[in-house]
């Protein structure tokens, strides 16, 4: 059993359940059942999801410790490129499956994990041993991994109150006018193919951002900041904004499916990560460089724009 102790801060407060998520980073439903078996209490009294709590009370949640996990370790190389005693940080393949699922149970970074260590936060779910984010399967780059469940708590609650920076690189089709943009449009299911997400008028709040950073002829690669992180967030707002990931078979259409040439999957990484120490309240900045597949396209790109010898003329330049 774990024990996490919640401070609603100055001008806050509410309904428990909500606060209590907040405050924690698990979800409200998963708070709610906690709440069911009187594991959320003041001053000793188990409260009611709907009790309202104010600024300075100090909550206390009886989060009970996770069955062993029924995965299989599996010997799948990881890049760490951060550790400390609380917090890894792994550079993701491209291809490779955060955590098991129905149907899936094998082969995913949490098998990899658990054959490295054993030890990790499981808070939230048996499954998902250490696991506060994830990355699609065929998107590259950081991910957050937490030791402890304190680690692991304090990771998603700062992931909830939106203060990890999460900045991706993003190879879109065609030439993005602005130098720099800002993309709100709610994101949900897609009404007319319920696998796929899209820009839908009752969807969940989504903002992206993002910046210029290199031009080609045709494409353009951006600084990606994801402000909420919905499922495809990056992708679907793209698209919307008339400029698909390149590579991307679900989203993309034509030539922004194939991608330029040489690229043989989706051209979106997880770049730049920048969170606080759950231990000390340090800012930790890691970053990770694009893989050289994407990097080798990004070079056939230049060179077709400076006109190197055997590419096709030097009439589109690049600017930082």
């Amino acid at each position: 059993m774990t024990e996490l102790r919640l401070v609603v801060p100055d001008g806050s407060g509410g309904r428990a359940d909500r606060v209590a998520s907040d405050l924690s980073g698990l979800s409200r439903s998963r708070v709610q059942h906690l709440i069911t078996d009187g594991q959320l209490t003041l001053d000793g009294v188990p409260l009611k999801a709907r009790s309202v709590v104010h600024a300075g009370d100090a909550l206390i949640l009886q989060v009970p410790a996770a069955e062993p996990p029924d995965i299989e370790p599996e010997a799948i190389p990881l890049e760490v490129l951060y550790e400390d005693a609380d917090v890894l940080v792994v550079n993701k393949p491209a291809g490779l499956v955060v955590h098991p699922s129905p149907g899936h149970w094998s082969g995913t970074m949490v098998n990899a994990l658990l054959a490295r260590d054993t030890t990790y936060g499981g808070i939230a779910g048996v499954a998902r041993p250490g696991i506060v984010h994830r990355l699609d399967r065929d998107t590259s780059g950081l991910i957050m991994v937490a030791k402890t469940d304190v680690a692991q708590a304090g990771l998603m609650a700062q992931l909830k109150a939106r203060r990890v920076k999460k900045t991706y690189l993003a190879l879109v089709q065609g030439g993005v006018e602005a130098s720099a943009g800002r993309i709100e449009a709610p994101i949900g299911r897609d009404p007319r193919q319920r696998t796929r997400m899209a820009v839908v008028p009752d969807g969940r709040p989504s903002v992206t951002g993002y910046r210029v950073r290199e031009r080609f002829r045709g494409w353009t690669l951006l600084e990606v900041d994801l402000v909420t992180g919905r499922t495809h967030q990056i992708r679907v707002h793209l698209a919307a904004l008339g400029h698909p990931v390149a590579g991307d078979p679900v989203y993309g259409t034509g030539t922004s499916r194939r991608g330029p040439d040489g690229l043989g999957r989706l051209f979106l990484h997880a770049w730049r990560i920048v969170f606080a120490s759950p231990a000390t309240g340090e800012l930790v900045r890691v970053e990770a460089p694009l893989p050289a597949p994407l990097d080798s396209v990004l070079g056939e790109l230049r060179a077709i724009a400076t006109g190197a010898p055997g590419t096709a003329g030097p009439d589109a330049g690049h600017a930082r």
